[in-house]
């Protein structure tokens, strides 16, 4: 009896096992779907006890712009939505793991600094600090505005996430708004944000008025 198909079924099986052991693994969402680039989200923090969602604020009192991103220390106020996209046009709408993917603030409430752009991108500038601040005014292009969403091992269910960059981690440390904590580029674990994120069903508006907005009332 001829040993080839049993050499061609083991191949056949070991190509299989690798096409699954490559599948690129979805980002879930707090209902344990698909993250979609067609969606909006509202990224918040993996535990409910540590504040709110997150929002434009100024990363030093002069100048106020470009705008920074900062965390709500009011748990109720869940902070404006964004959506997710990749540098390069794919057909593929879902979000995966390690997918580089631009972040963008999705909203008509905005506390001002409107010629920057809404996408997310480390701060670069030439006075930036160690800890570099994410800052408003990406471009979808621009390896600065690019972000990976990594899922945390040491969490069960696999829905606590971080986002990491080329270059590290972000985490947060005390802002200069009544120390919100402030959106940063870091390489010390022990300030890691860890996010979960929350697809956003209907208008959003009405959890944060422009009014309200524009003097950060993220407290």
């Amino acid at each position: 009896m001829s040993s080839f198909p049993l050499v061609s079924f083991l191949i056949t099986l070991m190509l299989a096992a690798a096409v699954c052991t490559q599948r690129p693994e979805h980002v879930l969402d707090t209902e344990k779907n698909p993250v979609l680039t067609t969606a909006q989200y509202l990224i918040l923090p993996y535990s409910p006890r540590n504040g709110g969602g997150l929002l434009p604020v100024p990363v030093k009192l002069l100048p106020l712009c470009p705008l920074g991103i900062s965390q709500s220390s009011v748990t109720a106020l869940p902070g404006l939505p964004v959506s997710f996209s990749t540098p390069y046009v794919l057909m593929e709408t879902h979000v995966h793991v390690m997918d580089y993917v631009n972040i963008e603030f999705r909203s008509e409430a905005w506390p001002g600094c409107e010629e920057f752009s809404k996408y997310w991108e480390i701060d670069e500038s030439s006075s930036a600090s160690k800890e570099p601040a994410v800052l408003i005014g990406g471009e979808k292009r621009v390896q600065n505005s690019w972000f990976r969403i990594k899922r945390e091992e040491n969490f069960v269910g696999g829905n606590a996430y971080k986002l990491t960059t080329l270059a590290g981690t972000i985490g947060t440390v005390k802002g200069p708004w009544k120390n919100a904590p402030q959106l940063v580029l870091t390489n010390d674990t022990a300030k890691t944000f860890l996010v979960k994120f929350r697809k956003v069903h209907g208008n959003l508006t009405a959890t944060a008025p422009t009014s309200r907005l524009r003097m950060f009332p993220f407290y």
